[in-house]
């Protein structure tokens, strides 16, 4: 039986048009780099941002962390600017999905590369509600160690009283959350192509299954059915 979903926030739950990455890709080309949006996706999608930044560099072969640092700093105030001026919606279907799930008893948590501070500024744009449309949030600054590693799944479990991962579903747009939700044991992972990866590079990582839109995801939970 599944007890929780947990959903990444942009390109999954968030459509904020890919303004994270292309800040990203801004501000390390800031530094004196060429690289592309395609390249910023491959090598940063779902980190945590500082790592995000640090996985840019190091495929050039730059392993500099004071350098990583300061274009981290530069991102920062990029993106705080970006963000209060583009456009931020939901992604189609998302708080129609929440409610369907709370109204069947399963727990909705999100959860992200993202600051905590961040993290709340997109919820607040959008008008979601802690208890109204989500659950639990978890953010990279709330966990020792960021994607793909488990901790921010585990700690979404025990702020809702779950045990198993195996009553567990991961929802993301990239490679690195369905690498996620395997490392956490979850019994079910599911691609999403409206963000950062094609479903070709979704099918690399080998989820349970890949979805076009979140309104699918109430079937393939049905029909999947995790004991």
């Amino acid at each position: 039986m599944i007890k929780m979903i947990v959903f990444d926030m942009a390109g999954t739950t968030v459509n904020e048009h890919n303004i994270v990455y292309k800040t990203v890709q801004e501000a390390v080309n800031a530094a004196g780099f060429d690289f592309s949006l395609e390249t910023v996706l491959a090598y940063a999608a779902g980190k945590e941002k500082l790592q995000a930044i640090k996985s840019v560099l190091g495929s050039a072969g730059v392993v500099d962390d004071d350098l990583a640092e300061r274009i981290f700093a530069d991102f920062t105030a990029r993106l705080e600017k970006a963000y209060k001026t583009k456009t931020i919606t939901e992604q189609p279907n998302a708080t129609k999905l929440f409610h369907a799930l709370k109204e069947k008893g399963i727990a909705v948590a999100l959860n992200t590369g993202y600051n905590r501070e961040t993290a709340e500024f997109l919820i607040t744009r959008i008008g979601w509600q802690q208890g109204k449309d989500f659950d639990s949030l978890v953010t990279a600054s709330d966990v020792k160690h960021g994607r793909p590693l488990p901790d921010m799944i585990r700690l979404a479990m025990q702020q809702m009283n779950i045990d198993s991962a195996a009553h567990v579903v991961k929802v993301g747009d990239s490679i690195i959350d369905v690498e996620e939700g395997k490392n956490a044991g979850c019994g079910i992972t599911v691609g999403i192509t409206t963000g950062a990866h094609t479903f070709e590079q979704l099918q690399s990582a080998s989820p349970s299954c890949i979805i076009n839109d979140l309104e699918e995801l109430a079937a393939v939970v049905e029909k999947l059915n995790v004991k």
